[in-house]
C-alpha cells in the first residue's frame, strides 16, 4: 500500500534507480536556516496552542525566539558567509516586513526561500480547502510583491498540513515540499494535477528539537558529521541527500555557533559534495529522475 494512501509509494532503497548528482557528487547537501517570527499575541485556532507553557502572552517563549532575529541571525550569518553557503531558508514571510535588515541580508546573498507561512504561530491545520487555497496564493503574491521573486518550495508553518496540502501546493504553482522527512532521496508525491517533489527536511539534524531534549551543540556537531560520513560512503554507489537545519534563536547563542562552523568545515572539506539549494535539487530531480522514479514505483507496487 502507498504510505500514506495515494501520496508516496514505498520504494526500498536497495534496488532504486541510481541518482548521479552534478559533478559526480556523492551527497547533495542543503543548509536550512529557519528564519521565523513568533507573535507576541498569536491568534488561537482552537486546535493547537502555539505555546502551551502558559496563558498568552507567553513572555518567556516570545523572548526566547525573538533573540534569533535580534542577535542570533547575525552571528550565524558570519559563519555561513565564511563557508560561502548557499542557503535554503524556510521563511516566515512576515519576517520580510517586520525585520527589513534581515530581509536585505538574505536577498543580498541570493538565498533560496522556502515558504513557511506568514508566522510560525499560525497553523493551517483547521483550514477549509478554500482557506488553504487562498493562503498559498497569498503567500506567493506577498512574497513576489516584497522581493520580485517567485516561491518554488513549501514548508508548512510549524510543520502544519492538511490532508489536501500536497494537492493545493501543486495547484498553487509550487514544485516541491519539504515537510515529508521520509527519505535520503528526493521523491515524487502524488497529487491531483501536475507534479510535486519531496525534498526531505530533517528533524534529527535540527537544533531546536535536540536542545528541547537537553542535547547540546557539541552533540549536534557530532551527529551531523556521523550522518554525513554514512551518506558520503553510500553515495559512492547511489547519490544521497542531506539536510542540516538550525534556528538563529538556538544556534545563534554565543556558546553554540562554533559548532555550526565545525559541521560546515567538515562537510565542505570533502570534494564530492554538491552544496545546493532546494530549488536546484528539485529542478534537477524533476528534469532527470522524476519520470524514472514514477515508472519504477509502478513496477515495484504493481
Amino acid at each position: 500500500m502507498p504510505l500514506p494512501p495515494n501520496r508516496v509509494d514505498y520504494l526500498p532503497m536497495i534496488d532504486r534507480p541510481v541518482i548521479t548528482w552534478p559533478n559526480n557528487a556523492r551527497v547533495a547537501f542543503w543548509v536550512a536556516p529557519n528564519i521565523e517570527h513568533y507573535e507576541y499575541l498569536p491568534l488561537l485556532d482552537g486546535v493547537r496552542n502555539p505555546w502551551p507553557r502558559s496563558p498568552l502572552p507567553d513572555v518567556q517563549q516570545y523572548s526566547l525566539h525573538e533573540y534569533g532575529n535580534r542577535v542570533g541571525f547575525w552571528r550565524v550569518l558570519e559563519v555561513l558567509d565564511h563557508y560561502q553557503i548557499r542557503c535554503s531558508t524556510t521563511l516566515n514571510i512576515g519576517v520580510l516586513q517586520h525585520f527589513p535588515d534581515i530581509a536585505e541580508a538574505m536577498l543580498k546573498r541570493d538565498w533560496t526561500f522556502v515558504n513557511h507561512g506568514f508566522y510560525n504561530t499560525r497553523y493551517i491545520t483547521a483550514f477549509s480547502e478554500e482557506q488553504e487555497r487562498e493562503f498559498f496564493q497569498s503567500c506567493r503574491d506577498t512574497f513576489q510583491r516584497l522581493t520580485g521573486r517567485e516561491l518554488k518550495g513549501q514548508s508548512g508553518p510549524a510543520a502544519s498540513n492538511t490532508e489536501r496540502t500536497p494537492d493545493l501546493v501543486a495547484e498553487a504553482g509550487f514544485i516541491y515540499q519539504t515537510d515529508w522527512k521520509i527519505d535520503d532521496h528526493p521523491l515524487p508525491i502524488k497529487v491531483r494535477r501536475g507534479k510535486l517533489v519531496c525534498v526531505p527536511y530533517t528533524s534529527e539534524l535540527n537544533d531546536a528539537p535536540l536542545m528541547r531534549h537537553h542535547y547540546e551543540a557539541d552533540y549536534y556537531a557530532k551527529i551531523c558529521k556521523a550522518q554525513f560520513d554514512q551518506l558520503y560512503s553510500e553515495g559512492e554507489e547511489n547519490g544521497r541527500l542531506m539536510c542540516i537545519a538550525f534556528h538563529p534563536y538556538v544556534m545563534g547563542r554565543p556558546h553554540r555557533t562554533k559548532y555550526l562552523a565545525e559541521v560546515l568545515d567538515y562537510v565542505m572539506s570533502h570534494d564530492r559534495v554538491w552544496q545546493a539549494t532546494t530549488d536546484e535539487i528539485a529542478e534537477y530531480y524533476l528534469a532527470h529522475y522524476y519520470e524514472q522514479a514514477v515508472a519504477h514505483a509502478a513496477q515495484v507496487n504493481a
